[in-house]
């Protein structure tokens, strides 16, 4: 350990004076830091570059509009790793004055004037700079290399930065892991994490995914609570006492784990009354009435934070057994920080669902098929409009002006803190969740920019202004689930703001009742709803065609006959409204047209048809949502959409729809899809394949993504490789000529007929009803 530490002070003290010679200085900084890292180091470049996979100075083509192609070189590429972009700039020293200037060797006035110097705006513009370059490297490389998930820029001798694309799409690196830590300064190469974060980079970048690091537990920490909800609602408590018990039970675990709570005071709790259960009712309504107040509370002897925000306004709890309080106490030890919200959701909703406890083994949808929508809905227009305000403040800064590039850029920010979102078929908010982690990382950068220009008051009085829950706004039906959602987002806020401001972020009211998660059908309204009854007056029911049980004795699924779903009439049916938005973006269900009248009843089937009478009939339940927010979209109410729906919206009845608004005089055009890509049904558990369309209010061409390769990298998710087209994409989901609108020629009328066409099964013979009729099959 001795020697390791050696070896690390000797590597900062022999770079710490280096400066301004990037040219004669980045091959041997890397080589070196690769051996510090114990890494391989990068491979004697081979004069065929299919062979130049670690290497520097990869060459690689860039193709221009006009047709014409120029050639780059990569600092440093590592295939599936990363592209690194180095430069070196200046050391800051005091600027002499012009005589003592006259003195200094000629070289040294060369150094001073020709390379940024660290600490001044022309670093952070070098750095900047040299950020956008490793962006076009990356996406010059070849098709067959994808997008490393990892930029890397490095001030040769001083620091490096990482920006991180675990989804591979190239179109949002972003801070890694976050503002505070994606700088790593020479000195913080002796923290070990830091290295290791390093060391991972080089060899096994994908396994610093958050989302994949954080599954395992969050599996652990919903099974146990199905565990306990299973247990308590046998002793007769109400499934939605219990949910809400529970979910008040895993906020108080996650307080206590990035310290909003007393550290360890929660856990303390639980140990503590395993052998005293008769307490256990009585010692969390204390703690929690404290929480719901702010003050002291009595049973940890703690003076605790304020939280409020409804969760806690109830704050009834159920006496449990001492084998379920040691379950929520197993489930307390483990680490909070590293549950991820963005499959939180899904799993506690299975857990505390007395119907989908059997799916909990069942795969979740991954984080990265989630982004792959979110990325091009929402976060391109805002990284465009980011790019438009940089490049404004940057020459306001080369004009003098630095007033006015700084209101530039909060100007800006105060937009990004005003920009809703919208999903109008929420479930627990995996969507909501994704979409502020992402603003909220795009936000990291505006805040850092700001920095850089010497906005230091503007940044200390972030209060009121940053982006936070109340833009991300849902609509969803099932009441526990507007619950879960409500408290996935706000607990993917808290650790973000902690993980990036530390405690000091958090203000009081912990949390805030915004109210913004609505319990509300999404695509009907009507002024009345009543109950279909038989002729003795009893309600009548149908089994919901979805849910199934193991039959006791055959162990095959059979229909559950406990998930029977009411069957009402509705009077006055019409389109719901929305909340307005600037993005809406979402995951509805997925309810094919020949299930609607099983899944929802006839009445509402009969309701919604007549409540969107420009809809054709034959359309899946998907495309009520998909028209109500093109007509948005077409209407400028927001400026884009992206929704998932199964594939089948290619087909002739759900296209239907998409040809209604992109042959419209109303400006309408589908800028981004995938036609057909892997997917998993939250309702089902189960592998489907799924298209997720991009939709705006203007005419513009768009980018067709093509499912090439899909390998299966374990727990229901698949590493999917591309094939881009672009052009108009059409109805049918193909980018160029729109095919399926040509119209049949009057001139072939009645010259040819496609013959007869065998419909179903009634004319096939099997082999013995060829034999009964007395002909010979054998060969």
């Amino acid at each position: 350990m001795t020697g390791e530490l050696e070896k690390i002070e000797a590597f900062i003290e022999r770079w710490r004076d280096s400066g301004g010679a990037e040219r004669a200085n980045y091959q041997l900084f890397l080589t070196e830091l690769a051996e510090l890292l114990d890494v391989p180091k990068p491979a004697p470049a081979q004069e065929s570059n299919r062979h130049n996979d670690y290497v520097f100075e990869r060459s690689v083509a860039f193709k221009h509009p006009d047709g014409s192609q120029t050639t780059g070189f990569i600092d440093l590429y590592k295939r599936d790793c990363f592209v690194l972009e180095a430069k070196q700039s200046a050391k800051r020293v005091s600027r002499p004055d012009a005589n003592q200037l006259a003195l200094l060797p000629e070289d040294a006035a060369q150094v001073k004037s020709g390379t940024a110097t660290r600490g001044t705006r022309r670093w952070d513009t070098a750095l900047l700079a040299a950020r956008r370059q490793a962006e076009d490297y990356a996406k010059a490389l070849p098709k067959e290399h994808g997008w490393p998930p990892f930029l890397v820029v490095v001030d040769v001798g001083h620091c490096i930065e990482l920006y991180a694309d675990f989804v591979r799409q190239g179109k949002n690196y972003a801070q890694f892991p976050d503002r505070r830590s994606y700088r790593i300064m020479l000195d913080d190469l002796r923290d070990d994490a830091v290295r290791e974060r390093l060391r991972l980079v080089w060899t096994d970048p994908m396994s610093l995914d958050p989302a994949r690091k954080s599954a395992e537990v969050t599996r652990d920490i919903a099974e146990r609570l199905a565990k306990v909800a299973r247990t308590v609602e046998k002793r007769g408590h109400a499934p939605g006492k219990v949910a809400e018990f529970l979910m008040r039970c895993l906020f108080t675990m996650f307080a206590e784990d990035v310290e909003l709570l007393p550290a360890g005071a929660f856990t303390k709790l639980l140990d503590g009354m395993k052998d005293t259960p008769d307490k256990f009712k009585f010692a969390l309504e204390d703690l929690w009435k404290a929480m719901n107040t702010g003050g002291f509370a009595g049973v940890i002897q703690e003076v605790v934070k304020r939280f409020n925000g409804g969760l806690f306004a109830h704050p009834e709890a159920i006496a449990l057994e001492p084998d379920e309080i040691h379950e929520l106490w197993v489930a307390a030890r483990r680490n909070w920080q590293e549950v991820e919200p963005a499959i939180f959701g899904t799993l506690l909703e299975r857990a505390l669902d007395t119907r989908e406890r059997h799916k909990l083994g069942a795969h979740y949808t991954p984080r990265a098929y989630v982004e792959r929508l979110v990325v091009p809905t929402i976060i391109e227009p805002l990284t465009a409009d980011w790019k438009i305000a940089q490049a404004e403040a940057e020459q306001l800064m080369r004009e003098g002006k630095p007033d006015e590039a700084r209101k530039s850029v909060r100007a800006f920010h105060q937009q990004l803190c005003q920009t809703r979102v919208l999903d109008p078929a929420c479930g627990t908010g995996n969507f909501l969740y994704v979409s502020m982690e992402l603003m909220k990382r795009l936000e990291g950068e505006v805040l850092e920019y700001l920095a850089d220009l010497g906005e230091e008051q503007y940044l200390l009085e972030l209060s009121g202004h940053t982006v936070d829950p109340h833009q991300f706004l849902g609509l969803e039906i099932n009441p526990r689930a507007v619950q879960i959602a409500d408290l996935v987002i706000w607990i993917g806020f808290l650790k973000w703001q902690i993980r990036t401001g530390g405690q000091s972020a958090i203000e009081e009211p912990v949390l805030r009742a915004f109210r913004n998660i609505k319990e509300q059908d999404a695509v009907l309204a009507y002024d009345k709803r009543e109950l279909v009854r038989d002729e003795q007056g009893k309600p009548v029911t149908r089994w919901d065609g979805v849910t199934f049980k193991k039959h006791p004795v055959t162990g095959e699924d059979v229909p559950d006959e406990t998930a029977r779903i009411e069957l009402y009439t509705y009077s006055n049916p019409k389109p719901a409204e929305w909340p307005k938005a600037d993005f809406i973006v979402g995951n509805p269900p997925f309810i094919g047209n020949k299930r609607m009248r099983d899944a929802l009843g006839d009445g509402y089937s009969e309701a919604l048809r007549s409540a969107y009478s420009d809809v054709p009939g034959s359309v899946d339940f998907v495309m009520y949502w998909w028209d109500k927010a093109a007509e948005l979209v077409a209407n400028h109410a927001s400026v884009r959409f992206g929704l998932i729906t199964t594939n089948s919206i290619t087909q002739t009845f759900n296209r239907k729809v998409i040809e209604a608004r992109t042959s419209s005089k109303r400006p309408f055009s589908i800028i981004f899809a995938i036609p057909d890509h892997p997917w998993v049904d939250s309702q089902l558990g189960a592998a489907v394949r799924v298209a997720m369309t991009v939709g705006v209010g203007e005419f513009s061409d768009g980018l067709v993504s093509r499912v090439t390769q899909e390998i299966s990298t374990g727990d229901g998710e698949f590493s999917t490789a591309f094939l881009d087209q672009t052009g108009q994409v059409t109805p049918d989901l193909k980018a160029g000529a729109n095919i399926v609108a040509t119209a049949r020629l009057l001139s072939n009328t009645g010259i040819s007929h496609q013959g007869v066409i065998l419909v179903g099964e009634g004319f096939r013979l099997s082999q013995r009803d060829v034999r009964s009729l007395g002909f010979d099959l054998s060969p």
